[in-house]
């Protein structure tokens, strides 16, 4: 779970950023600059980094009404084990995905992310999970994401392989898993995806 600093900071940034688009008045625009400006000042501060990278990172969604990324997770479990990719940006593990494109629905994001990032096809079971990042134990982030997970299944005899943003990919008990990119995945999430397998439980919304 995230600090409550951060999450009224979060919030903050959103709403000045929304209040400059739609603001009709040049006052008020100047006001909910001001206010953006704070806002992103208390992020580099909480986030320890440079006051350039928050910029970068929250000027994709500076337009419009100001909404949380999408984030895709897909799930492939064979023979009593779990699909991995090793991250290259962290060195460390977690399951296939990254942000949703534009143009693509969820299932079809996803199987992208499989074959982009562990040479596999797949094709989607279902969706297990959706979870908002900032209400669980994932590793604190300046953005705001919805996360989805989808249960796969490999549909060919490929063996998973590293790609240009992997460095390595493979099956892992479930008991036994390499250390975790907790800003990507965690423990809990492995662990409803095999319930889900197993049981056909029903979505995790939280």
């Amino acid at each position: 779970m995230e600090d409550q600093w951060l999450r009224w900071a979060k919030r903050l940034e959103a709403l000045s950023t929304t209040g400059q688009h739609f603001t009709k008045d040049a006052f008020d625009h100047e006001r909910y600059s001001e206010m953006q400006g704070i806002a992103r000042s208390m992020l580099s501060a909480l986030g320890n980094v440079p006051l350039s990278r928050i910029d970068n990172l929250v000027s994709s969604s500076a337009n419009g009404y100001v909404t949380p990324k999408v984030d895709v997770r897909g799930a492939i479990i064979r023979k009593g084990e779990i699909l991995l990719v090793k991250e290259k940006a962290d060195g460390l593990w977690t399951l296939p995905g990254g942000f949703a494109d534009i143009g693509l629905s969820p299932s079809e994001n996803i199987l992208k992310e499989i074959e982009e990032e562990a040479g596999i096809v797949a094709e989607v079971v279902g969706l297990y999970s959706v979870r908002h990042k900032a209400k669980q134990a994932y590793e604190p982030d300046l953005r705001d994401f919805y996360k989805l997970f989808f249960l796969c299944q490999q549909v060919n005899d490929d063996v998973p392989a590293a790609s240009g943003e992997t460095s390595a990919a493979g099956y892992f008990d479930q008991d036994n898993l390499p250390p975790l990119s907790e800003g990507r995945v965690i423990k809990s999430d492995i662990d409803a995806a095999f319930d889900y397998a197993e049981n056909q439980l029903s979505v995790l919304v939280d």
